[in-house]
């Protein structure tokens, strides 16, 4: 927005990267509370903003957008009612059992003790999945394997959240789905929907998948729409039930425009559905806009106007990875602010584009990270996945103090995604 617009932004903290942007365009930044609908819009009023877009999950569902276009500031995005398919995983699976049912999980919905225990004992021993209905900065998630030792330890988990209340005073029990997992970031004004390639997330903190979930250590893309695991076929049934939810919403009176991030499970039944965010998800945001080759101030006003096209979104035919460099203590235990030394200037003239997170500036070529969060992503693109990863690998190495990790766009690794469909692919060579 900031190449060609004048930016003000309303901001947590100081992010350096947004920060700079707004000085160099011209404009201006807030710190302030960014759920605080009227906050947000009385800002908008002063600097007499004509166009906004508010991209993160609390504050679309807290009603930025409603305030907005209240007082008459165009603007991208949804409102609350077009959000709860985000902010409430309840509404988004009756949605959509009514367009495409088939990519629903077998789903039970518990709200106390006794329908948990329903559900518990309709799924039998079949593998569990455990979501809180409501927004958990995407760690709220465990599954049975890799979080959950057991039937037991999935129960134990969700009567926490049922206590809990709050995100998780609904609780859905899902069987667990076993595939590989994709995102689309389809870009939409609410009728027409713009859909580009596939991106793939690394939600585990270390290397191989192991340690906790996180929001995404790195994600990439391809130079074509699919990803190495799956089929044309998955990607358009995928890409079909996006534009049959966004339609849905629209029949419904719910105002959505902006970013439907839709997470999928390729299966060898066809694709199944994770969840849907009402936003650019993070980190494959960066994958996307690494690769935009236009303008996204006029991409903005093709949405605002619901005239999207294609020609609205063009997009770099090359590989996009993103690699986040983060707190030693992210996803692990509380910790302190760490300082950390990074030379943008050498980095960028290395191929990566640097974008701070959580982290502020602490003088010359040092920064400080803002709690035990993600601080720094580094993106990429290149013609092929390989170069791509080896410039983030040797830009990342550069950076004291902070982790990643080292698979992040690994042959290897993608190969060990693409098992998990091969009986399938065997099935398909000898019918054919």
């Amino acid at each position: 927005m900031a190449r060609d617009s004048e930016l003000h932004a309303v901001v947590g903290h100081e992010n350096p990267s947004i920060v700079d942007a707004c000085a160099r365009s011209g404009g201006s930044h807030f710190v302030g509370d960014v759920c605080d609908a009227r906050l947000v819009a009385d800002f908008a009023r002063a600097r007499e903003v004509d166009l906004a877009m508010v991209s993160a999950d609390e504050p679309l569902r807290e009603g930025v957008v409603d305030a907005l276009l209240a007082q008459g500031t165009r603007a991208v995005g949804p409102t609350s009612a077009g959000a709860e398919i985000e902010w409430n995983k309840v509404f988004a699976r009756e949605l959509l059992a009514e367009v495409a049912p088939q990519a629903v999980p077998l789903t039970r919905v518990a709200r106390s003790a006794a329908e948990l225990e329903e559900a518990m004992a309709f799924f039998g021993e079949l593998p569990l999945a455990v979501k809180p209905a409501g927004l958990t900065g995407g760690k709220g998630v465990k599954v049975m394997g890799p979080h959950l030792a057991d039937h037991e330890a999935a129960r134990e988990y969700a009567h926490e959240l049922l206590q809990a209340g709050g995100a998780g005073r609904e609780v859905l029990i899902e069987e667990r789905v076993d595939g590989a997992e994709f995102t689309i970031q389809a870009i939409s004004d609410g009728r027409t929907v713009v859909f580009p390639p596939c991106t793939y997330d690394y939600p585990y903190r270390f290397d191989g998948d192991t340690g906790p979930g996180t929001g995404g250590m790195g994600s990439l893309s391809l130079a074509r729409p699919t990803l190495p695991f799956m089929t044309g076929e998955h990607y358009a049934q995928a890409c079909a039930i996006v534009a049959a939810v966004i339609a849905r919403l629209h029949e419904l009176g719910r105002h959505f425009s902006g970013v439907m991030n839709s997470g999928f499970f390729a299966t060898a039944e066809g694709v199944k559905v994770i969840e849907f965010n009402a936003r650019f998800g993070d980190p494959e945001c960066l994958n996307i806009m690494r690769l935009f080759d236009g303008s996204w101030t006029d991409a903005m006003r093709a949405i605002d106007a619901r005239r999207l096209t294609d020609a609205d979104v063009p997009l770099r035919a090359q590989a996009s990875l993103v690699l986040y460099l983060v707190s030693p203590d992210y996803a692990l235990r509380p910790g302190p602010a760490y300082e950390f030394a990074l030379d943008r200037d050498a980095l960028e003239a290395q191929g990566c584009e640097v974008h701070f997170s959580a982290a502020v500036a602490a003088g010359e070529g040092r920064y400080r990270t803002v709690g035990t969060s993600r601080a720094v992503a580094l993106t990429t693109i290149a013609p092929t996945l390989e170069q791509a990863r080896r410039t983030a690998a040797a830009a990342a190495a550069r950076v004291t103090v902070l982790e990643w990790r080292r698979d992040v766009g690994s042959g290897a690794y993608l190969d060990g995604l693409a098992a998990l469909l091969e009986p399938d692919r065997t099935q398909e060579s000898m019918a054919g």
